[in-house]
């Protein structure tokens, strides 16, 4: 069987290492900006190519709720994807804070929820 293939994402060195607030009205390296311009590439290039997108989430000086939730969430919310599909084709990666992988699949739960 034909190895799945990977692609990478890692936040702190293609994005930002100091993530913002959640709306880019809202100051600098926002959620929103991710999502639009990082995030979203990336997972429909994965979903295009039937790989797997690990994000690494690691390197960073964290992660405010809302920058997490705007940029997970708003892939169902504004991009219309379903939560299987995203799960599907994203894994995650933190080892400095681990629990932001729990926090991050709740996100993606409540904003399927909400459709």
């Amino acid at each position: 069987m034909k190895a799945v293939n990977k692609l990478s994402l890692v936040v702190a060195t293609e994005f930002t290492s100091t993530p913002g607030p959640r709306y880019k009205i809202e100051g600098d390296f926002s959620g929103e900006i991710f999502r639009q311009s990082v995030l979203e590439p990336k997972l429909k290039q994965a979903i295009n190519e039937n790989a797997i997108l690990l994000i690494n989430l690691d390197g960073t000086a964290g992660y405010g709720t809302s920058f997490l939730e705007e940029a997970f969430g708003g892939l169902i919310r504004e991009n219309e994807y379903d939560y299987q599909t995203i799960i599907k084709h994203i894994e995650f990666k933190s080892e400095e804070e681990e629990y932001l992988i729990e926090d991050i699949h709740a996100y993606l739960k409540d904003a399927q929820n909400e459709k």
